[in-house]
């Protein structure tokens, strides 16, 4: 097939090229390195089936091929990074999904959309299935994202184009940025130095955390199934950030102790997402567990923080 990708040199992206790539299939990536870098890419320079484009997607643009699958994956995913900027995170969650929307529509193609679990907000209803509408702060700090992705879906169940929508709760992989903010990312590279653990808030708030291969895969099944309503992918493993720095710390035989400051604005106390419709309806579930890949990725940390890449 050929795919287009959007966001393709971040975290999901790259993991998704690698997968589509290894099936066989012609790949389009799409990204302006807003929160990404091009050493990210460098691999597939020279795959004959690889084509990359430096492009925002809140700009128009006519493509000059027909496309089978576009997966639209931009949009900066941390808080560090969404909320830089937060009219521009709102804007690539509007006319960026618009332009994407068009373009699946001339190339009659289905479009894949990256929703996220942040659209339920800090959830009143655990764990979080689709059918639950969510418990979002409409002005908070995170509601350029929250509500960004919420009017996404909107524009997707409302467009006559064929589409996909991907609740991804939190995923991890060693391709991770190392500044990026959030937890994982924060506690392996401050384990790995020796520094304090920066916890915010006092750590009795959870996380789910999907290894970026399963997430992968999760979305390549939803691209190839009937499926046109919302799905969760995620692995339901919950975890409080205080066990999961305890782990990391203890993987790492790091010296480093637990500091805590102030919890954000409408972070969410608990994240974990039902998965029964993705077991049902996709036969997908994650494979890879939490400790197998935290070692992967404090192995890669250690590598990347050595060699300042």
């Amino acid at each position: 097939m050929k795919i287009l990708i959007t966001g393709a040199a971040g975290l999901l992206g790259t993991e998704l090229t690698k997968q589509l790539l290894d099936m066989g299939h012609r790949v389009t990536a799409v990204d302006n390195f807003y929160t990404s870098e091009v050493s990210n890419i460098d691999q597939w320079t020279s795959n004959e089936n690889y084509n990359f484009i430096n492009w925002d997607i809140q700009l128009p643009r006519e493509w000059d091929m027909d496309y089978d699958h576009i997966y639209n994956l931009a949009c900066p995913a941390s808080p560090v990074h969404y909320q830089r900027d937060q009219l521009y995170t709102l804007e690539t969650n509007i006319k960026g999904v618009m332009h994407m929307l068009s373009a699946a529509s001339n190339s009659d193609a289905i479009l894949i959309q990256a929703s996220t679990s942040e659209i339920y907000g800090d959830p009143l209803e655990h764990p979080q299935r689709e059918s639950y509408w969510g418990n979002v702060n409409p002005v908070g700090s995170r509601a350029c994202y929250d509500e960004g992705k919420r009017v996404a879906e909107t524009l997707c169940t409302l467009s006559p184009v064929s589409t996909r929508i991907a609740r991804i709760f939190n995923t991890y992989g060693p391709g991770m940025c190392l500044y990026d903010g959030r937890a994982m990312s924060n506690f392996i590279r401050q384990a790995i130095d020796g520094t304090d653990i920066t916890m915010q808030g006092d750590g009795t708030q959870t996380r789910s955390f999907c290894y970026v291969s399963d997430t992968v895969a999760g979305l390549i099944k939803l691209a190839n199934s009937d499926v046109t309503t919302p799905v969760n992918i995620g692995n339901p493993d919950e975890i409080t950030l205080l066990e999961l720095a305890t782990d990391i710390i203890e993987m790492t035989s790091s010296q480093s102790e637990i500091s805590y400051s102030v919890k954000p604005d409408d972070d969410p106390s608990r994240r974990c997402p039902d998965i029964q419709k993705a077991l049902s309806s996709l036969n997908w579930k994650p494979l890879v567990d939490r400790h197998t890949g935290i070692t992967q990725c404090i192995a890669a940390f250690r590598i990347r923080m050595e060699y300042k890449i």
